[in-house]
């Protein structure tokens, strides 16, 4: 018998035959994620944006065309009369002129200050016009109310400005500069002072509006007011040295109403909370 039975016995030096490579699989790709595709803005969404914008501008050239007619209006009309504010504009004063361009410079300082002073409440009013059904109904409001006293102030900053500033500032110049020299004061020069002394003030006397423009959207209390007094006195003090000659009198003349303003703005801030602090208790009460 076979010891090794039915096994066949295979030579250390037999090869095996090669078997065939199995093909490496790769895993299946994941397919690239495309971004989402933004949803388009409505139709009816854009085009009524673009009319929108388009009523707004053709609400603009309006009032920009009334509130250019009005100016002119009056521009013509002072110029036309011009002899007759001249003496107001002047005072009375000695001035020279130092070229013949210099007399249509003066003619037209005066006659475009005086024919903006007074189209000032009409180009007031268009402006009212065009931002009116922009604001919300705290703001529109509030500047409805107070337009009148805006104007008022503004008025009584340029009379302030015209009957105390101007004259002492000017006599105190002039006191200064004769001392030493021989003052001849050109017309130029001269409608440039009484600009410079008048027409700032109006826009500083508009403080109390402001402040109580501030309050009326909570961002400045009578508290706060109280708290930067000092700071604010600084400030006052910095504008009034920047609108004004470079003299301490009228530096210290436009400071002192100033800071009466000031201090009256705090007064009515503090009056203002009071009565709507009081209308909120009634309104509890009441529910």
């Amino acid at each position: 018998m076979d010891p090794y039975g039915d096994r066949k016995l295979i030579s250390p030096l037999h090869k095996k035959a090669p078997t065939p490579d199995k093909p490496v699989e790769k895993p299946p790709e994941k397919p690239l994620k495309e971004p989402p595709e933004k949803p388009e803005p409505p139709k009816e969404n854009s085009e009524s944006q673009i009319e929108s914008l388009v009523g707004h501008l053709g609400e603009l050239r309006t009032q920009l065309i009334k509130s250019a007619f009005v100016f002119t209006l009056f521009l013509v009309l002072v110029f036309s009369t011009l002899n007759f504010w001249f003496p107001y504009v002047v005072k009375g004063h000695s001035l020279v002129i130092l070229g013949p361009l210099e007399v249509i410079k003066f003619y037209t300082s005066i006659s475009v200050t005086l024919a903006l002073g007074l189209s000032l409440p009409f180009l007031s009013h268009f402006l009212w016009q065009f931002v009116k059904p922009g604001l919300e109904d705290k703001e529109a409001k509030f500047i409805g109310l107070y337009s009148p006293a805006m104007l008022f102030l503004f008025i009584m900053g340029v009379v302030f400005g015209y009957y105390v500033v101007n004259p002492l500032s000017y006599q105190f110049l002039v006191g200064m500069g004769s001392a030493n020299f021989d003052v001849l004061i050109s017309a130029s020069e001269y409608i440039h002072f009484l600009i410079m002394t008048t027409v700032p003030l109006g826009l500083l006397f508009e403080l109390p509006i402001v402040a109580l423009f501030l309050s009326s959207i909570g961002v400045l209390t009578s508290v706060s007011m109280r708290k930067i007094r000092k700071w604010s006195y600084i400030v006052l003090a910095i504008v009034s040295a920047l609108i004004t000659p470079p003299d301490f009198l009228s530096q210290l003349l436009v400071l002192i109403p100033m800071a009466i303003l000031y201090e009256g703005s705090i007064f009515i801030v503090k009056r203002m909370e009071v009565r709507k602090a009081n209308m909120e208790s009634s309104a509890a009460k009441v529910k």
